[in-house]
């Protein structure tokens, strides 16, 4: 599959008359199970655990920590534990972005990850303080996380069925720019069905709007391309996710919120920020 042409991440219209968004602050746990596994060395079971923390704000900026503790047993390869410690912050704008990842590979420790990435006028640059010292540049438009799912609300909720974006994150070693395809369903209110996710089918969340986004990341190129990673999810219209799911093409993990806490007081975009 490929991307074709990739978006500027500008607006449309549609999407610039819709209601200001507002990115809820929030501690999410995912518990981890394995949901699909189909290569010839099959991973036989996966559990694991995601927290994550997210915070901020259109005038403050948006930080986020994640913390990604996964077991993967094999009968073949046997047991691998990896604990991935990720902190990020993003302006308000979108156009300075820090990030830091710490890596455990069955306790023993993996390769670190420290920089920062700039929007410029042509390109992002991006400093690397780890795994060595290093910088590079992207060709713009380039779209950092919290922007990105702005992005993806804007376009639910505009009825747009696709958005196609390059997406710096500062994961692996910090020189991926990854090429994103998000196809998004219909928007729905309903609260979810089954046993999963409990949190999202309380409160005010049961009737928040959401969409259905299947999020393929790919290496820059051009032609076929098979995804490196495939993400499914709810996304909610103030940014929490849930019915996760993280395909790896060899086996896929589903991720089962257990717990959400909402925080206050975030402002929207397009809304005027206190000196």
């Amino acid at each position: 599959m490929s991307t074709g042409a990739m978006s500027t991440g500008a607006v449309s219209p549609a999407m610039a008359s819709a209601e200001p968004i507002r990115l809820a602050g929030h501690r999410a746990v995912y518990e981890l199970s394995l949901a699909e596994s189909s290569a010839s060395r099959a991973v036989e079971s996966a559990r694991g655990r995601i927290v994550l923390d997210f915070g901020g704000d259109a005038c403050k900026g948006y930080t986020m920590q994640t913390r990604q503790v996964t077991q993967l047993e094999s009968g073949e390869s046997g047991s691998r534990t990896s604990d991935l410690r990720n902190t990020t912050f993003e302006s308000a704008d979108g156009r300075n972005f820090r990030f830091k990842t710490a890596t455990l590979l069955n306790e023993a420790p993996s390769q670190s990850v420290d920089g920062t990435a700039e929007i410029g006028a042509d390109a992002m640059k991006v400093r690397l303080k780890e795994p060595k010292r290093d910088q590079f540049q992207a060709t713009n438009p380039v779209l950092f996380p919290s922007l990105h799912m702005r992005r993806l609300i804007e376009a639910g909720r505009a009825g747009e069925t696709t958005l196609s974006v390059k997406v710096f994150d500062g994961s692996d070693d910090g020189r991926k720019v990854y090429d994103t395809l998000a196809v998004i369903g219909r928007r729905t209110d309903a609260p979810p069905k089954g046993e999963r996710d409990k949190p999202l089918r309380e409160g005010g969340m049961a009737t928040m709007p959401r969409w259905p986004v299947t999020l393929s990341y790919y290496t820059p190129g051009d032609g076929e391309r098979t995804p490196v990673y495939v993400l499914t999810f709810d996304l909610y219209d103030n940014g929490v996710s849930g019915a996760l799911r993280l395909d790896y093409g060899s086996f896929a993990i589903a991720g089962d919120l257990t717990r959400l806490d909402l925080t206050k007081g975030a402002a929207e975009d397009g809304k005027a920020c206190s000196p």
